[in-house]
Parts: structure tokens; C-alpha cells; sequence
């Protein structure tokens, strides 16, 4: 059986980044992956939590929030609205802000916050894993613009992070029903579902993985970790293009 876009069970969906599409922050990109688009941000701030005063640290935090027409279905209400984020956003802007602090050395960043904000303006599946990827791209931008300014005196970047959902699906021709980054009409019919952070090396960030069912074999699960790891790979390279093109030396934000 053919997936609905035409995609083979291993490709991710068709990525198309516009950087600079919010004039205001220091960082900033029009992420599409498929009909899943996210306005990723990052800005910079002067200042770390109170917590983090005089340890000469800086800060890398996220914010996560669904735009009340990114459902093709109905308005809903936004998020946060006189009440707290919900469950759901919460972890997600978590999910984001361990990804990101993850790719940077938090000791050479000096005593300054970087907000990364991701507003999902239409969803398709995969806003989180859209938002990691495009968020770093963000956050790529606005040190920059920071080492530019000959605020930072030294690489800080350890490696760049992306994100990729892979599921099992019933109907999948794929090996052993695994597809890589699913639209919603997949992801909500999936019997596992997998979230995968990690680095172009290979090294994991994060994993979140559920089985809607009965439990899985653990080979099975290794099969999308290895699926995904493919795609973060990929994702990377398009990450790199994307800060080449934007005239961003990657390889000067990087440790040796």
C-alpha cells in the first residue's frame, strides 16, 4: 500500500526553509516539512534565570504554542489563554529546550538567555520534531549574528541536533511496517509511535516512543531508532545548506 503523499516509507517529507521570515528576532525561519509549517524564532536576552546569576552560563529555553486555525478541522482556543499551557505543551517546549541546550555548551555562551519560540502555523503531524529541526536552524542564526557582533569569542556549538518522527504501521510495505515521519493520517492509526532527537554522528539526544497496544518487540524497535537516524542525517545536511546559503559559517559555531 502507497502512502498518501507518494513518499516511500523511508523518506521524510519535503522540507522548504525560509530564513528570516520574522524581521524583529535574531534568528529566525518559515519551516514547511510537508503541510506541517512552524515559525521557529530565537531571541536573545541579556540576562539568565536568577538561578543561573554569576555561574557564567548562559541559557537555552522554548516555547511551543499551536496557532488556533494550525487544525484543518476547527478553531481551537489558544493555548495558555487564562489558564496554564496544557500537559501536552509543556512537555513539548521541554522536548525542545533539552534539544536544543544539548547541541551547545552552555559554559561559553557567557551570561545570556537565547529564547527559541516555535508557533505551529499549520499541522500535519510532526510539530514537534518539525520544531527541534527548524528550531536549531533558528538557533544557528541568532549566535551568528551574536559572533558577528564579536559577542562570543569562541565556538559554542558541540554538534547540530534534528528531530524525525518513524511509526509502525499495519499497513506499511516498508520492513516491518516502519515509516519514517508521519502526516497525522498515519500517526493517529500507528501501533508505535517514535520520536527521535539526535545528531548527524548519530548520537541520541532523546527517544519518546509509545506502543498504542500490545508491546513490541525491542528488535523492532531498533528498526526505527535505525530509520530515523537516517533521516536525522539527511536533515542535518539540509540544516547546513540552509545556514550556508544565508551566508552562516556552521563551522565556525562549532567546537573543534
Amino acid at each position: 500500500m502507497a502512502r498518501s503523499d507518494g513518499r516511500s516509507w523511508s523518506e521524510y517529507r519535503a522540507v522548504d526553509v525560509q530564513v528570516g521570515f520574522q524581521r524583529n528576532a535574531e534568528g529566525s525561519v518559515l519551516y514547511r516539512a510537508g503541510r506541517t509549517v512552524v515559525l521557529c524564532t530565537a531571541s536573545v536576552e541579556a540576562n539568565v534565570p536568577s538561578w543561573m546569576v554569576g555561574s557564567g552560563k548562559g541559557w537555552i529555553t522554548a516555547e511551543y504554542q499551536m496557532h488556533p486555525r494550525s487544525s484543518p478541522e476547527k478553531r481551537e482556543n489558544r493555548d495558555g489563554r487564562g489558564k496554564a499551557p496544557s500537559g501536552r505543551t509543556q512537555e513539548i517546549q521541554r522536548l525542545i529546550g533539552r534539544a536544543l541546550r544539548a547541541s551547545v555548551d552552555l559554559t561559553k555562551l557567557g551570561e545570556r538567555s537565547l529564547v527559541v519560540d516555535c508557533d505551529v502555523l499549520e499541522a500535519d503531524g510532526g510539530t514537534r520534531t518539525a520544531s527541534v529541526t527548524g528550531g536549531f536552524i533558528a538557533l544557528a542564526l541568532a549566535l551568528s549574528k551574536l559572533q558577528r557582533k564579536g559577542l562570543l569569542t569562541q565556538p559554542v556549538l558541540r554538534e547540530q541536533v534534528a528531530a524525525i518522527s518513524v511509526g509502525m504501521l499495519d499497513n506499511s510495505d516498508g520492513p516491518d511496517g516502519v515509516a519514517v515521519d508521519l502526516v497525522y493520517v498515519e500517526d493517529s492509526k500507528a501501533r508505535v509511535d517514535l520520536n527521535l532527537v539526535a545528531t548527524p554522528a548519530g548520537n541520541v539526544v532523546e527517544v519518546q516512543g509509545t506502543a498504542e497496544g500490545a508491546p513490541v518487540p525491542r528488535a523492532n524497535i531498533d528498526k526505527m531508532v535505525d530509520a530515523g537516524m537516517e533521516a536525522v542525517k539527511s536533515l542535518c545536511g539540509l540544516q547546513k545548506d540552509v545556514l550556508l546559503r544565508a551566508d552562516v559559517d556552521l563551522a565556525s559555531l562549532l567546537l573543534g
